[in-house]
């Protein structure tokens, strides 16, 4: 039987990289349903491309646009929250989680509490509701397959492995296009410098988070809720090749990494396909070529983003969802120009220093302290920049 798919952020680079594959292997996936953000012509022509039964917009206002482009098709066009969480628990049976940003939680909640087997690509899902997400993937019996191309190496790594036999996690990282430039220098860095990542294709913000380390201090977060390993047992190493994508240690002293090319088709590629695998169209591994891999400590000092991801993990309570909220708003500052590269995580620190919350207990007081801590971080950088 063919898998049932639905696509949750079908416009952007994960979305369309999956897209990619999927209509590479007609024969083996069924597209049911596709959702952007606002990119409504993107959104149609892949809707018409795939044969897909639903295309929902999260841009209520641009639906009207997205019904005439449609028209003829088959395909419903939808709009809104509601859409969004009908894309995530329709028919499919396997759903792509790639929205990026909180605006993915409840979309993603929503697949996960119906059971779905869930590609997870969105960071933030983990970041701020990691334990009410893990309890519900329980309760559902939902596979949380990660998509990210370290914890799916670390997933790989995994399989047959007896949990009590894993010693320790050991995230890579490019270290960013700014791994050697030194602390004076990083004032001046530009935002076009930023989203040029050396090694994979990514969109801005995630490109922002790599380039500050932010996006390994969340990775580090998403490794503690999906393999349930204390922060203590999470390394962080840079390794500028951006070949070996994770490790895992075993208490023999054993090692196992899982190593291909910087093509994000690998790693969704084994998300579409588990408990199998498929082919893709990324350049085989050359190590002959490759001829060496290296590997170094973070500088913890130029990049403090990765040290404030960690003491938010071990802190506990609200404080991942304040530190990934704090640091959107500042990456989104720091994209329009209104404050320099190094205030980024300064910005993330002061809202860790300044707003204080209690484990949430649902999704609504996860948003709630998500729509407060951005409040407060804008105001805030009003009245810094006034």
């Amino acid at each position: 039987m063919k898998r049932r798919i639905s696509i949750l952020g079908a416009t952007g680079s994960v979305g369309q990289s999956t897209l990619d594959l999927v209509t590479r292997s007609p024969d083996r996936f069924e597209v049911v349903a596709l959702t952007a953000q606002s990119k409504v012509r993107e959104l149609a022509a892949a809707a018409r491309r795939t044969g897909a039964k639903l295309a929902v917009v999260a841009d209520e206002a641009r639906l009207p646009e997205l019904r005439e482009l449609l028209d003829g098709s088959g395909c419903r066009a939808a709009a809104g929250q509601e859409a969004l969480s009908e894309a995530a628990t329709g028919e499919a049976d396997w759903v792509m989680a790639a929205i990026v940003g909180c605006a993915g939680l409840l979309p993603t909640m929503a697949a996960v509490e119906a059971g779905k087997t869930v590609a997870l690509a969105n960071k933030e899902a983990l970041i701020t509701a990691g334990q009410l997400m893990i309890s519900a993937a329980r309760r559902s019996g939902t596979t949380l397959v990660p998509v990210d191309s370290e914890h799916n190496a670390i997933f790989q790594c995994l399989v047959g492995a007896r949990a009590e036999d894993v010693s320790r996690l050991i995230i890579t990282g490019s270290g960013g296009p700014f791994r050697t430039t030194s602390a004076n220098d990083l004032r001046n860095v530009t935002p076009a410098e930023a989203v040029s990542h050396p090694k994979w294709s990514m969109g801005a913000k995630i490109s922002v988070d790599s380039a500050t380390l932010m996006n390994k201090g969340l990775e580090l977060i998403e490794a503690h809720y999906l393999f349930g390993l204390e922060s203590s047992r999470i390394d962080v190493v840079i390794h500028p090749q951006s070949t070996v994508h994770s490790l895992v240690e075993f208490i023999d002293g054993s090692l196992l990494a899982q190593l291909g090319s910087a093509d994000m088709r690998i790693p969704i590629a084994y998300a579409l396909s588990w408990p199998g695998r498929m082919e893709t169209p990324a350049a085989p591994l050359d190590l002959v070529e490759l001829g060496r891999l290296d590997f170094e400590a973070p500088d913890l000092e130029r990049f403090p983003a990765l040290r404030l991801a960690r003491e938010a993990l071990e802190a506990g309570g609200g404080a991942t969802i304040i530190l990934n909220a704090a640091n959107e708003i500042a990456v989104d500052l720091f994209l329009a120009g209104r404050i320099c590269f190094p205030e980024i995580a300064s910005m993330v620190s002061n809202a860790l220093d300044r707003i204080a919350a209690p484990a949430p207990g649902s999704i609504e007081e996860v948003t709630a302290l998500d729509s407060e801590t951005r409040a407060k971080v804008s105001a805030a950088a009003r009245e810094s920049c006034s």
